[in-house]
């Protein structure tokens, strides 16, 4: 193909592909239409047009959790990018390299001071990508086509490095101009580790952890973000030290090895993690974030003086810091000069408690979340992926039993709700021979209902629990008042709607749980998506979110230390 047949847009997808993106996540407006004409020319894309930008943020939310690469969303100039930046901060903040595009106004609009439309009416317009600067790793206007290339293969390679978002601005008359074809090349997916301060690292961690009587293993969500959960695996079955994970870390360390304790979660962890976690006189903290959510209002009691902290690029011990290093090259060469330690967990084993088995049955009394998640529970497969939204589905979630290979997803960093739906449709592209199971609140998917439209649109086929108890249950939790109850729907009859004319949706309404194991056995053997709408009392939830809220709310309404 010769050079002038390539394009910023087509150069732009191209690029993409070639780093395995295989879907994007669009709504069309005049600023991005002819860079859409550019996208299609790529047959290994495929467009998938979203209701709205910002459930087409969360949707490439889904698709880079479940590909573990790069996801792409684009829109139009300003009503569309800033309706896509929350999703684009949650990617921030949950380290997803999500690449936010949109169309911008002609140069020569620009460039003469015209007033436009879908702007703020003032001649300014550089503030959008001003605002996504600081919600991403990079922040690109694209107006000249011959330094196009290299600010789209930066930034590509700067969301590779980082796990963090980037935002490409591509003008109007920009996305067809001509530039030369994609030179081969390899992107840069992290910085190699500066070796002097790796080896300092590993002698100085090793030499503590030896030294220690009890030592604990501590997996946080940053594990992912540093690709090292291969290798977080492998120090465990080689020292067969305890571990535990903090709740948003759920399923980056398998749940049947030998060594795992549970959730460390403050109050509210599994039983008798706590108490191992926070005597430990050395804590290997791999990818930890200590937040409000992570601690329960900042009621753990780890010593953070005895504890070696692994991030993504530096390793932490004491008043040392040890930089320019990787997670996993840490971890790989912490491995081998460890000595085998099971103190903990056999300290672990004797005061665990075995979880009692729930056993479902064929009751006519009305439907608790307890049955609902024990149906759940018997649903789970290696190939099965949960999406748990905010709310009361984070605490019945985490105390599911995954099995070997199952994956777990949770906005618990960022926590915006109605971000499961999206989220839930970009998971099933992203990685369709999975068993995608979601469960989301009725509150929560009042605000991004109308994405199940698309998940129909395009075949997508998860089975989604929707709780229906009539209002925010965390927000009651924490703090209750008029402002929780919501507007109750007829959540299973909207699959009707969203359908049209070539859906195959199915959805139903369960109050008992006779109900509930009758839409089960239809769901499991439906051929499309499947949305049951589980009737549960308003009071009902789990006792781990009463603890959780009652502290978080402490947390809330600490009086000002300075007036």
């Amino acid at each position: 193909m010769s050079e002038n047949n390539w394009t910023v847009g087509k150069y732009l997808a191209a690029r993409l592909a070639e780093l395995d993106v295989l879907h994007y996540f669009t709504v069309p407006g005049d600023y991005n239409l002819i860079l859409l004409d550019e996208f299609l020319k790529i047959d290994q894309l495929k467009m998938v047009s979203c209701c709205n930008e910002l459930n087409a943020g969360y949707a490439a939310d889904g698709y880079a959790r479940a590909t573990g690469g790069l996801a792409v969303a684009i829109v139009t100039y300003s009503v569309g990018g800033l309706s896509l930046l929350n999703a684009v901060a949650g990617a921030y903040a949950e380290d997803l390299p999500l690449i936010a595009i949109s169309g911008a106004p002609n140069t020569n609009s620009t460039s003469e001071y015209e007033v436009l439309h879908h702007t703020l009416g003032e001649v300014e317009y550089d503030y959008v990508r001003e605002i996504f600067s600081r919600v991403t790793a990079d922040a690109v206007t694209i107006q000249h086509p011959a330094e196009a290339p290299a600010q789209i293969d930066r930034a590509l390679e700067s969301a590779l490095r980082t796990r963090k978002p980037v935002y490409l601005e591509v003008a109007s008359n920009i996305a067809a101009a001509s530039v030369s074809a994609p030179n081969p090349r390899d992107f840069t997916t992290r910085l190699p580790s500066d070796q002097r301060s790796l080896d300092s690292a590993i002698e100085h961690a090793a030499t503590l952890l030896n030294a220690s009587k009890k030592p604990v293993l501590l997996a946080g969500a940053k594990l992912r973000a540093g690709k090292a959960e291969a290798e977080f695996s492998a120090l465990a079955d080689a020292t067969e030290y305890a571990v535990a994970i903090q709740p948003n870390a759920k399923s980056f360390f398998s749940e049947q090895h030998p060594g795992y304790m549970g959730v460390y979660w403050g109050p509210v962890s599994t039983p008798g993690c706590c108490s191992i976690v926070e005597t430990a006189d050395c804590c290997l903290l791999v990818g930890t974030v200590f937040t409000d959510y992570t601690t329960t209002g900042h009621t753990t009691q780890i010593n953070l003086g005895n504890s070696i902290q692994v991030h993504t690029d530096c390793v932490q011990i004491a008043d040392q810091t040890y930089s320019d290093l990787a997670m996993s090259d840490f971890l790989q060469g912490l491995t081998s000069k460890l000595h085998r330690n099971n103190t903990s967990l056999k300290a672990f084993q004797r005061i665990k408690e075995d979880r009692p088995p729930n056993k479902s049955g064929s009751s006519e009394e009305p439907l608790s979340t307890r049955q609902l998640f024990t149906h759940i529970q018997q649903m789970l497969l290696p190939e099965s992926s949960f999406i748990a939204e905010t709310g009361d589905s984070w605490f019945n979630g985490i105390n599911l039993a995954l099995p070997q290979g199952s994956r777990f997803e949770i906005q618990m960093q960022y926590g915006s709700i109605g971000w499961s739906v999206g989220a839930t449709l970009g998971y099933c592209l992203g990685c369709p021979e999975r068993n995608v199971i979601a469960c989301i609140g009725d509150g929560s998917f009042q605000l991004t209902a109308q994405e199940v439209s698309t998940m129909l649109r395009y075949n997508a086929k998860p089975i989604i629990f929707l709780i229906n108890n009539g209002g925010y249950t965390i927000e009651v939790e924490i703090h209750d008042g008029p402002y929780n109850n919501i507007n109750n729907w007829k959540y299973s009859q909207l699959i009707d709607v969203f359908n049209g004319e070539g859906g195959k949706g199915w959805g139903c309404q369960v109050k008992t749980e006779a109900e509930l194991a009758a839409a089960l056995s239809k769901a499991l053997t439906h051929d499309g998506l499947s949305l049951i709408e589980v009737h549960v009392d308003r009071d009902d939830c789990s006792e781990n979110l009463l603890e959780w809220g009652g502290h978080v709310a402490k947390n809330n309404g600490r009086p000002p230390r300075h007036l």
